[in-house]
């Protein structure tokens, strides 16, 4: 009886532990939303490893898109954070969403991975908010 009681206690100290997917996808922050990819894009890769996203949402409004930490080459995800990262500042969600980005020259895949994460993220948002 004992050990059942130890056993449940340890399962129920578990689950109330375990991560929500709610609370590690979108918070709120300051004001606005933050949408963060690490778990919905967890299988969108780049050229070496995935590549995740904050999406920062204020009145349906994209703020900025801030990459995650990953495993890319640095020189190439600096072509993507300054060429491409900022391309949706300022658009309207379902606007972004329709959107169609040039990927950065030479960091094709990093490019394609950081887009995906952010339509995921957008996708999450607009389901969610």
């Amino acid at each position: 009886m004992m050990n059942s009681l130890a056993v449940i206690a340890v399962a129920a100290t578990l689950v109330s532990a375990a991560p929500k997917e709610d609370n590690e996808v979108m918070t709120k922050e300051d004001g606005m939303y933050v949408v963060n990819t690490t778990t919905l894009g967890k299988t969108v890769t780049g050229y070496v490893s995935t590549t995740p996203v904050k999406i920062y949402i204020k009145k349906d409004k994209i703020v900025k898109v801030e990459a995650l930490k990953n495993e890319e080459t640095p020189k190439y995800m600096a072509k993507v954070k300054k060429g491409l990262m900022n391309k949706w500042d300022g658009m309207k969600v379902k606007d972004a969403m329709k959107t169609k980005v040039d990927g950065v020259t030479g960091a094709t895949f990093t490019s394609d991975a950081i887009m995906q994460n952010i339509q995921l993220g957008l996708e999450y948002y607009k389901k969610n908010k």
